[in-house]
C-alpha cells in the first residue's frame, strides 16, 4: 500500500487523491469514460430520433469514428437528422407563412397536422430502431440511404 507524497498517510492503489490532505497522487490517473465507444448500435440509432433533441445524438453518431462502420446506425442518424430539419421547415417556414393569414381553423389544422405527422414518424421510428430494424420512411429513407450511399464513395 503507497502512502501520499504530500502528508505521508496510507492510500490505496487507485486513490487519485490523498483521503487526509487532498493532494493528488502521482501515477495514478482516471481512466475517462467513453460513453460513444461502449454505446449499443441500437441505442445510438433509439438516440437520433429522440425528438427535437435527437439531432445530437445523430451528429455524434456521424461524427464518432466508433460508428464508422456500422450501416444501420449512421443510416438511422441520417433519417433522423431528416426528419429533425422536416421540423424546423414545418415550424419556421410554415409558421411564418400562416403568420400572415388571418387566424383560423384552417391554419391551425394545417400545421399543427403536419407538425403532428413528423413527431408520429419520430415516435415510429423510436420503435423501428428499438427493435433492431431499418425501416425506411418514404421520403427521409431514400435521403438517408442516399446520404449513407455517398459517404462510402
Amino acid at each position: 500500500m503507497p502512502f501520499c507524497t504530500q502528508c505521508g498517510t496510507k492510500v490505496a492503489d487507485r486513490d487519485v487523491y490523498c483521503a487526509s490532505c487532498g493532494a493528488q497522487q502521482p501515477g495514478v490517473r482516471r481512466a475517462a469514460t467513453d460513453f460513444v465507444g461502449s454505446m449499443n448500435p441500437n441505442t445510438a440509432s433509439l438516440l437520433c430520433y429522440i425528438p427535437f433533441v435527437g439531432w445530437i445524438a445523430a451528429i455524434i453518431v456521424l461524427a464518432s469514428q466508433r460508428f464508422r462502420a456500422e450501416s444501420d446506425a449512421r443510416f438511422h442518424a441520417f433519417q433522423g437528422l431528416y426528419l429533425f430539419v422536416a421540423w424546423l421547415i414545418l415550424d419556421w417556414g410554415v409558421g411564418l407563412f400562416f403568420a400572415f393569414v388571418p387566424r383560423n381553423v384552417f391554419h391551425f389544422s394545417i400545421a399543427g397536422l403536419l407538425k403532428m405527422v413528423v413527431i408520429g414518424d419520430w415516435i415510429f421510428m423510436i420503435v423501428k430502431a428499438s427493435q433492431g430494424e431499418r425501416y425506411r420512411l418514404p421520403v427521409f429513407g431514400e435521403l438517408a440511404e442516399r446520404s449513407l450511399t455517398e459517404q462510402r464513395l
